[in-house]
């Protein structure tokens, strides 16, 4: 039977993903100066949110198995693609990088640099470790969403589709304003990382897929002139303490896995070179800020198209 696409059909998740498409935009057309390919940039948020849009009012209209995957999961892509723009926008952005003021703060609270400090710890067996659990945060997410998706909880996911995505794009907001690019080019040589920090097996393959994703692949000539500025605030400890957050709010079994190797990720990412601890603060900042604000815009979304609320009781 077929039904009247309506405001209704529009799902907090995909009301967030056009806004975040639109005020991109604004951005792109205010610095259009600087960024070389801001026409392009507009027109790719154009196209996502008409998809977006043309994506509900079919799969609203039917049983359609494969649209409504499609429904749940865009954001997952989308994300990859909305942070492949922020590498177009940060750097023409800003004339530097603020790579001194966290390398500063961190100073100020140990009283040195905790990566050269966790140095004296390291060693193979458990950098390999930290590595492979530092490539899980990629799989977090789903790994939720599946959870809740299995057990029929659709308003459930929802919410959670609507937090992290909600986190990611925040933390991309901290991208535009505070550009880095972290301690293993700034404090550390980023060309002997393999040397002064090996693993055993894995370690290598796994570093050059996050050099990868990051527009540094094997081979890159002036590597930190050209990799994402994506420091602070920490998306991999935003992230991974809102999806420990939600496991345990919705109470889903991957919890007894999401807590010790989310403690583990966030442990990694100053350890493997990534981060200053000074990121990890503002990935908790972040992180908090995204639950605190997000359930009001929720809900707020929920009243709007009259439809249930969430308990947060």
């Amino acid at each position: 039977m077929n039904k009247k696409f309506s405001l209704q059909s529009i799902r907090s998740i995909d009301a967030l993903v056009i806004f975040f498409a639109v005020f991109l935009s604004f951005i792109n057309l205010f610095f259009s100066s600087k960024i070389n390919n801001w026409l392009i940039n507009i027109i790719s948020n154009l196209v996502v949110s008409v998809l977006v849009i043309v994506l509900l009012k079919y799969s609203d209209k039917s049983d359609n198995l494969l649209l409504d995957q499609i429904k749940y999961w865009y954001p997952v892509p989308l994300i990859f693609l909305t942070f492949k723009e922020l590498y177009l926008m940060v750097k023409p952005m800003h004339e530097f990088d603020y790579d001194h003021v966290l390398i500063s703060i961190d100073r100020w609270l140990f009283g040195n640099d905790p990566t050269v400090a966790l140095f004296n710890i390291a060693n193979p067996v458990f950098t390999e470790l930290l590595q492979i659990v530092y490539g899980t945060f990629f799989f977090l997410p789903v790994i939720l969403g599946i959870n809740l998706l299995l057990q029929k909880r659709f308003f459930d996911f929802e919410y959670s589709t609507f937090i992290i995505v909600l986190g990611f794009f925040l933390s991309f907001i901290g991208y535009l304003i505070f550009p880095a690019i972290g301690p293993r080019f700034t404090i550390h040589n980023f060309d002997t990382t393999n040397i002064e920090l090996p693993g055993l097996f894995l370690t290598n393959f796994l570093r050059e897929i996050v050099n990868a994703g990051e527009s540094i692949p094997t081979g890159t000539l002036n590597p930190a002139d050209v990799v994402q500025r994506d420091v602070f605030p920490s998306g991999h400890t935003q992230m991974t303490l809102l999806v420990m957050y939600l496991s345990v709010r919705f109470n889903v079994r991957s919890k007894y896995f999401f807590i010790p190797n989310g403690l583990l990720l966030i442990f990694s990412t100053v350890y493997l070179r990534y981060h200053y601890v000074i990121d990890l603060i503002g990935g908790f900042v972040f992180a908090v800020l995204t639950i605190w604000i997000g359930k009001f815009i929720f809900n707020w979304w929920m009243r709007a198209t009259n439809r249930l609320e969430f308990n947060f009781k």
